[in-house]
């Protein structure tokens, strides 16, 4: 995609010097002023052209490779962050925390302690989901992605995947206003005052595709790119959709008028930290997550979700993960 965009702004850049090659070269007699003008618009293409061809136009994120380190150095990593509440957000203190964040940062200190390793975790925010995605498909060496990315095979054919860190459970809601469905049947006549709604290029997309194309075939699937919106989106009485269920809590917490749908609720999928085919740091992360029993099993992990999810929320996911074993 960026080289073919690289490729269009060339094009036009050397069809504009082109012509401003003639104009100044021509034997018409134009004054010095415009002379001047036309020459210092060849400066500035030049120098477009000069970035359009470079490879710093094509930059991508870049963190330390584990079998580069020399000995005694700091290893450089790169974490990209969706901000989330309760995963990745800045507190009242000004600090960054959330589940993801603190988990990142006992993998580095875990890191330290077992193997020696010095890291630096350098944290960089990226509030487009899907420019996040990319950014870390795309990424090089030691990179790591939070973004409460649901493990699949298809996800696996583009980027590497940690072990899970949480199991969520997707919500079906609605305005408060409307009853809980009582049974799949029900469903067109229950939600037919209602739009389908999906946030663009997640797995809930997909399932609320499904429920479109199987009760609703004529209805068109409204897409927003952010929970906020769809949040907002639904509390307005109009729309339907899937969300995750702690994005829904969170939601109702604030006073939105929202309800779920547990008939609708879906379970089995896990999280993972999303990482590039060549990040080799992808093992040790691994041994990580499995040492002395299994980080999901350890009471730091309980105590993280308590802390930083509350108490409700945090035996909600809780349970979700026993139910699945």
């Amino acid at each position: 995609m960026f080289k073919a965009a690289a490729l269009f702004i060339v094009n036009k850049i050397v069809v504009y010097k082109v012509v401003i090659n003639k104009v100044a070269t021509s034997k018409v007699a134009i004054s010095k002023a415009v002379r001047n003008k036309l020459a210092f618009s060849q400066a500035i293409l030049s120098l477009l052209l000069l970035f359009a061809i470079s490879p710093l136009a094509a930059t991508s994120d870049r963190g330390d490779l584990y079998q580069e380190l020399q000995p005694g150095q700091r290893a450089q990593l790169t974490v990209l962050y969706v901000p989330a509440e309760g995963f990745a957000y800045t507190n009242l203190q000004g600090e960054l925390t959330g589940v993801s964040v603190e988990i990142i940062r006992d993998f580095a200190n875990w890191l330290q302690q077992q193997h020696n390793l010095r890291l630096q975790l350098n944290f960089v925010a990226e509030t487009d989901w899907q420019r996040f995605y990319q950014r870390i498909v795309q990424a090089q060496g030691g990179v790591f992605g939070l973004g409460n990315v649901t493990i699949t095979e298809p996800r696996k054919q583009e980027l590497a995947f940690s072990p899970p860190y949480l199991h969520n459970i997707a919500a079906l809601i609605s305005h408060q206003d409307i009853p809980a469905l009582p049974a799949w049947p029900a469903f067109s006549e229950h939600f037919a005052a209602l739009q389908p709604l999906a946030f663009s290029g997640t797995l809930h997309e997909q399932r609320i595709n499904r429920l479109r194309d199987q009760y609703q075939p004529n209805a068109l699937v409204y897409q927003v790119s952010s929970n906020p919106e769809l949040l907002t989106k639904v509390a307005s009485g109009q729309y339907y959709a899937y969300v995750d269920a702690y994005n829904y809590w969170r939601a109702r917490e604030a006073g939105m008028p929202l309800r779920d749908h547990p008939i609708a609720a879906e379970t089995g999928e896990t999280f993972g930290f999303i990482m590039p085919h060549n990040n080799d740091w992808a093992s040790l992360l691994e041994a990580f997550f499995s040492a002395d029993g299994g980080y999901l099993n350890s009471a730091r992990y309980r105590q993280l979700l308590t802390e930083q999810l509350g108490p409700e929320l945090a035996q909600l996911l809780l349970t979700s993960k026993e139910g699945e074993k």
